[in-house]
């Protein structure tokens, strides 16, 4: 993320005093994603801390056909970056990843989840600390949740720490700002393109 935002000094339009929580806002944004995939595609969110390094992941999984970052499971309609940093609104910063699931099970995505952060640490990885950075799968559908919960088990009994994930039905996304989409494929802050090549290993630069 940008060190500005990290400090709260983000260029949203409206300071966190400003912000809002009146009912209807908080009702439509705790409404379900109706977004509708491409035909014979499907959607599935992630939170998994900085959205930059998440989505690069996914974009490189086989299979996966399209990735966005933004924001989701807030209380505020239309939120903006600054809005999301304040720790106000409740937003989580989310990959809304769609796939083709004959060609990339729920499983596999479930798997590089898992495997791009820690699950452990409430509200942070690593650096980032805040609401927005927290640990979560957001389904669409039964068979989504099912196998969250099954994947989110086997986990457990690898880890030695409690595991903190939430898993909840997908709300309505709001995709983030032009800037922060594919931001580290697009070069991040060093103009550093970093591959999203399918089956790419390559190291994440997390800032670029």
């Amino acid at each position: 993320m940008s060190w500005l935002g990290k400090l709260g000094l983000g260029f949203g339009n409206k300071a966190s005093s400003d912000i809002a929580m009146d009912s209807s806002s908080s009702s439509i944004a705790q409404g379900p994603d109706e977004d509708i995939p491409l035909p014979g595609q499907q959607f599935a969110q992630f939170g998994a801390g900085c959205f930059w390094g998440v989505e690069l992941a996914f974009q490189r999984v086989p299979g996966v056909t399209k990735t966005e970052v933004g924001y989701s499971q807030g209380n505020l309609h239309n939120p903006t970056y600054n809005d999301v940093c304040s720790g106000t609104t409740m937003h989580s910063e989310v990959v809304r990843v769609q796939y083709d699931p004959k060609a990339c099970s729920f499983e596999s995505l479930l798997d590089m989840f898992w495997s791009r952060h820690d699950p452990t640490t409430l509200n942070r990885q690593g650096g980032d600390v805040g609401t927005q950075y927290r640990s979560g799968i957001y389904f669409y559908t039964p068979e989504q949740e099912k196998l969250a919960k099954e994947s989110m088990e086997k986990q457990q009994k690898i880890l030695n720490r409690t595991i903190v994930t939430e898993i909840l039905p997908a709300k309505k996304f709001y995709r983030a700002e032009e800037y922060h989409q594919q931001y580290l494929a697009k070069g991040g802050r060093f103009g550093f393109k970093q591959s999203t090549e399918k089956g790419c290993n390559d190291p994440i630069r997390c800032y670029g």
